[in-house]
């Protein structure tokens, strides 16, 4: 089994697959979804930092065996590694109950590409997805994570799986964990502005100060 696996990329590498396969993977989100997105990720945030210590998350959308099924999936798209903990641990699952609220139209192509998994981890090795061994897992997984080598009885499971990936990165990359992940700092006030730096200019061929 590579190390480099193809439902665990890099968190970069991840970015500059889902920008550049998004027609082909049926990435794209309308300007409401994201805006919908936006606003289940601070929801989520917000609801975390009020009660940091208080009574777990109550789910309003995924059952027990859904829930247990999402928490093992986000992490095979993004599992902790040297630089930052998992999906789970940012609290993607948590992220996608709220979608799943604020965007009744996700509620069924969720449900059913649950479902899916399932019955493929059935046929093959009479098991759920949450029952199989981690190889298990990865096998059904390495079927419908590339659109392009998909065999076409998988397209179902590999448009579920896609749309899974992308909800998982907007889940991760807008909380706390995820900002950190990509070092962005956000608007930070800058006291003085002392202009472009030469190195910069000079990449650029414009003049400096000092010339």
């Amino acid at each position: 089994m590579p190390t480099h696996h193809p439902t665990r990329p890099s968190r970069r590498t991840m970015l500059k697959t889902m920008a550049a396969a998004a027609p082909a993977a049926a990435l794209t989100w309308t300007d409401a979804e994201a805006w919908s997105a936006a606003r289940a990720a601070h929801a989520v945030r917000r609801q975390q930092a009020a009660a940091p210590a208080g009574p777990a998350f109550q789910r309003q959308f995924f059952t027990d065996h859904e829930w247990d099924t999402v928490r093992l999936l986000v992490d095979y798209v993004i599992p902790a590694d040297g630089q930052s903990g998992s999906a789970t641990e940012a609290g993607v699952p948590e992220f996608m109950d709220f979608m799943m609220i604020d965007s009744p139209g996700r509620r069924d192509a969720m449900r059913g590409g649950l479902a899916w998994l399932d019955r493929e981890c059935q046929r093959r090795f009479d098991l759920t997805f949450v029952a199989a061994s981690d190889d298990q897992r990865r096998a059904v997984l390495d079927d419908i994570a590339w659109p392009r080598r998909a065999r076409s009885e998988m397209s179902h499971g590999v448009t579920f799986f896609n749309r899974f990936r992308d909800l998982t990165a907007a889940g991760f990359w807008t909380s706390k964990m995820g900002i950190d992940d990509l070092g962005y700092i956000g608007n930070v006030a800058v006291p003085a502005w002392n202009g472009c730096p030469d190195e910069v200019l000079r990449r650029l061929g414009l003049p400096t100060a000092g010339d």
